[in-house]
């Protein structure tokens, strides 16, 4: 089970959102190149970038930073990116600037025509990001909510050839409040592609709740907030995952 810690960039700056409102920020850092390798050096095996400017302005805004982490990271471990990514030259220019999977979030659900070009131009490279609540697909910045189901458009999108879905329970995300086991593992049983989960990652005891289900086809969980306001030690939590993931 991958522990990965979110760096979530707005304005060039590291900040954390609560339930992914861009007023609601916290500036964890001023340095994301030095976050980056911050997570790296405490033992990170992948790392999770988001545009939050991106996701709202619906193209690319904090590139200079994505490529600042890119670099101070080496090629050392995988980085994926989600955040504003509407088209196939902007996911050709970022996997040029060294990201190794690009998220595709709104995108996906309101354009699937997009979402299976790209697929089939970056094969193996393309993750969806499906971001909901009460079972219902949210998309643009999780402010509307549409009459999708989560689990069908998943399996539609398996079907593309999608690397993974990273799932979000909106109603947790960013508030310590526990994932959503219960939903995480429903979606994974549907799929044969793995599921990354995230949004409400607290402590120690919901990265074991979370490796429990691991063999379920869950393949990580991302974890923000917990790891900057000290809930979660992430060094320990990756440790304990290898730990059970060895059992």
């Amino acid at each position: 089970m991958l522990i990965i810690p979110a760096i979530d960039l707005k304005d060039g700056h590291c900040v954390r959102l609560k339930q992914g409102l861009m007023e609601d920020a916290t500036v964890f850092s001023e340095d994301p190149a030095a976050m980056g390798r911050h997570w790296l050096d405490a033992g990170a095996k992948r790392l999770h970038l988001v545009d939050l400017n991106g996701a709202f302005a619906g193209k690319p805004v904090n590139e200079e930073a994505i490529k600042a982490i890119v670099k101070s990271c080496g090629g050392e471990i995988p980085i994926q990116l989600g955040g504003g990514i509407r088209d196939l030259d902007t996911i050709e220019r970022y996997l040029d600037d060294g990201i190794d999977y690009v998220i595709i979030g709104t995108a996906a659900v309101k354009n699937p025509g997009f979402l299976h070009e790209a697929c089939y131009a970056f094969p193996g490279q393309i993750i969806v990001g499906l971001d909901a609540k009460d079972g219902k697909v949210a998309v643009d910045g999780w402010s509307k909510l549409t009459g999708h189901d989560v689990i069908d458009l998943a399996v539609k999108f398996q079907d593309y050839g999608v690397e993974a879905i990273v799932y979000t329970d909106i109603g947790r995300d960013g508030m310590l409040s526990g994932v959503n086991i219960e939903a995480t593992v429903k979606l994974a049983q549907a799929l044969t592609i793995p599921v990354i989960a995230s949004g409400g990652i607290t402590n120690l005891d919901d990265v074991k709740k979370l490796c429990e289900v691991e063999a379920e086809g869950i393949m990580g969980a991302i974890t923000g907030r917990a790891i900057y306001e000290g809930t979660l030690d992430f060094t320990a939590a990756q440790k304990l995952a290898d730990e059970l993931g060895m059992s």
